[in-house]
Formats: structure tokens, C-alpha cells, sequence
């Protein structure tokens, strides 16, 4: 589940002036990426309520690049009150659902008429905004310390991290450790290999079917060993591996039977839950078949906004709007002016994709759809 942890706190404005007594109060919990738009999306025409463990949200795509270049995050951390003006946040995290209820960890009932679980995957991040943007100035300290530099994971983010890294400090050493066989298991093998030949370009080394023993990681030593044997020397670590979905939570709850074997929560067409008509799930924590990406998670976002508006006015089932999943379309950065694409029809590297993501890492973009100036 999204960070932090803590008392509840109020946020926001009122619930919406004096039609709000009417208006039908929807309960979102989690406040990343998906969860946010939706509730600044249906913030005048419902009585929101935003539950997260934070005080912000994060851009997620941006806090790779945000470690080299710290100034980033003043703009891809958001506090959650300054878009949702006319709803209420509670800073806590859920820990059980009812039919009528969400309790928070404090012990807090708050009911609703419309849930909404936007939980993604669980991440471990400061409370308040202030303190996540001293993590970024303390990352970049660290990098800028080493000479050379260990990231563990090949998923996304540790190759978007490996490239950051060589892209902005050619004269650190990288070693990049995976444990499977291919970078980027979550895209075709054309996008694995064409980042691989980057990375190796650049002058990471990367070392795949390998692990390292987390328990065993001493930066004071300075020296790590993989499963195989192999040693590697580094002044620093990354930790970049996948993390699980955040909804361990809900194992016990009046939602217990909705979750997959794999902890997704099953929706239906219209993104609602299967077996309630009045709670929906969006995001990573779906079972939607499709590649788990931060701009379909928005997308979600969306069709839920216009359905949980819908259902406020009275619309009959017949009219809601459906979810079709994305095609397997993906893109990771690679450094600051290039990135790999996977595209329906091709596979592509270097300077052309990055001119869609890398430059800006669409902050600009996310920051006008939530209502923000980009300043």
C-alpha cells in the first residue's frame, strides 16, 4: 500500500458547500497516481473522502530521475490538499472494509456509499512531502559519494536507474544484478535485449540468472557476493526489486472473496469489484489483463470518475462506461534523451522514444491533469 503511516489528519476544503449534504459520499483508499485523479475527478459532484498514508503523491515514474537530479521531485511530489480543494484527506492508512465502512489503523470508522481501492503495490515513503524530498537529495548525495555503484533488481526501475546513473555520471562504475535471465521479464525479449545492448554501451555491467543476498548487504564492507560466487565491489546499493501488491490488507475483509490467487482484486467491465455494485478497484492492484503502467492506471482513473459520477446522478447500470484493457505497449527511460519502446507493431531504442517520455518524464503533462500549474 501506498507510505507513510501515522495519525489522521484533515486536509482539503469542505465537502463540497452547501450541496454537499445531498451529494453521495465516495471513500477512496490510496492516494497514488490512479487514486488521486480519480478523486480530484469526482470532487464536484460527490462528497470525496481520500484515505493514504501520505500527504502527497509521488509521479512514480519520475523518482529514478529524481535521485540524480533532486529538483525534479519539487514538482513530481504533490501534496494531496493542493488538488483536492473541495474534499476531505485522511492521512492513515485502512486496515479493514466493511459493507458500509472503511476503519483506518487508528481506529477510525469511515463510511461510504461508493469505495474506491487504489493501494497499487506496497512502498515504503515518508509521511510528509518534505521528508521524501530529503530522500532524493540524500540519494543523490550517496551517488555522487561512490565511485561505483550496485543496483540490485532488472526490472524497470533498476535499468532506469542503471541508465540515470551512466547517463549523468559516465565516470562511475555500475554493475546492475538480476535474477532472472532477461532484463525487463515484463516486456518481449526484442525490448529486453535492445536495453541490454544499451546498458552494456554505456559501460554497465550487468549480471543475469544472479542474486545477491539482501540479508547479508554491509555498505561498510564494500564488497557484495552474488549466488555464484562472484564479488563485486561497490561504494554504494540500490535496491530496485519488485515489490508486492498492496492489498495483503484486505485478506480478512468483507472483500476477501473478490481477490485473486495472485492478491488482485477481480473487477468486472466497469471496473467494480465482482460480486459489489457499489465499490470499485483501479490501478495495479486490478486483475485486468494488461501490463501493470502508470499512464493505464490513469486511464482507470478515468472510466471510474465518469462512472462513479454516473451513479451519483442516478444513471441506470446500462449507461456506465467500460474498461479496455491497453494494448502491450510499454516504455522505459534511458537516461535523460533516450528510452527502449515497446510499441503494438515494433520495438525501438534510443533518441526517437525518449523524445515522448524521457525529457520531461511527462510532469508537465500529469501536473495539468491534476489541475496544477506547471511552475
Amino acid at each position: 500500500m501506498n507510505s507513510g503511516g501515522g495519525r489522521g489528519g484533515g486536509g482539503g476544503g469542505g465537502g463540497g458547500g452547501g450541496a454537499s449534504g445531498s451529494w453521495r459520499r465516495v471513500v477512496v483508499v490510496g492516494g497514488g497516481i490512479a487514486g488521486a485523479l480519480l478523486a480530484k475527478s469526482i470532487q464536484f459532484h460527490t462528497d470525496v473522502v481520500l484515505i493514504d498514508q501520505k500527504e502527497y503523491f509521488e509521479i512514480p515514474w519520475t523518482n529514478l530521475r529524481s535521485k540524480v537530479e533532486p529538483s525534479v521531485a519539487e514538482k513530481s511530489l504533490i501534496n494531496h490538499s493542493d488538488y483536492l480543494v473541495n474534499g476531505k484527506v485522511i492521512t492513515s492508512s485502512a486496515v479493514d472494509v466493511s459493507e458500509a465502512a472503511v476503519m483506518t489503523a487508528e481506529g477510525r470508522e469511515v463510511a461510504y456509499e461508493y469505495l474506491v481501492i487504489a493501494t497499487g503495490h506496497t512502498v515504503s515513503t515518508p509521511r510528509r512531502r518534505r521528508d521524501r524530498l530529503e530522500q532524493f537529495q540524500e540519494d543523490n548525495v550517496k551517488i555522487q559519494n561512490s565511485g561505483s555503484v550496485l543496483i540490485v533488481g532488472g526490472g524497470p526501475t533498476g535499468v532506469e536507474l542503471a541508465a540515470e546513473i551512466a547517463v549523468d555520471y559516465p565516470d562511475k562504475k555500475v554493475t546492475l544484478v538480476h535474477n532472472g535471465p532477461r532484463l525487463l521479464e515484463f516486456i518481449g525479449r526484442k525490448a529486453s535485449n535492445k536495453a541490454l545492448n544499451w546498458l552494456k554501451s554505456k559501460k554497465v555491467e550487468v549480471l543475469l540468472d544472479q542474486s545477491v543476498d539482501l540479508n547479508s548487504i554491509s555498505e561498510a564492507d564494500r564488497v557484495y557476493t552474488t549466488s555464484s560466487g562472484e564479488t563485486i565491489e561497490a561504494d554504494s546499493h540500490f535496491l530496485c526489486v519488485d515489490r508486492p501488491l498492496g492489498s495483503s490488507w484486505l485478506a480478512e475483509t468483507a472483500l476477501k472473496n473478490s481477490l485473486d490467487k495472485y492478491g488482485r482484486l477481480m473487477v468486472d467491465e466497469h471496473l467494480r469489484v465482482r460480486g459489489h455494485s457499489n465499490i470499485f478497484a483501479i490501478g495495479d492492484i486490478t486483475d485486468i489483463p494488461e501490463l501493470k503502467q502508470g499512464f493505464l492506471a490513469q486511464r482507470h482513473a478515468m472510466v471510474a470518475a465518469k462512472n462513479l459520477k454516473l451513479l451519483a446522478a442516478g444513471a441506470k447500470e446500462g449507461k456506465l462506461a467500460s474498461y479496455k484493457p491497453g494494448s502491450a505497449m510499454a516504455m522505459v527511460t534511458l537516461g535523460r534523451k533516450e528510452a527502449v519502446a515497446q510499441l503494438p507493431f515494433m520495438t525501438m531504442v534510443g533518441p526517437l522514444p525518449g523524445l515522448f517520455k524521457s525529457r520531461d518524464l511527462f510532469v508537465h503533462r500529469t501536473r495539468k491533469q491534476m489541475g496544477l500549474n506547471h511552475h
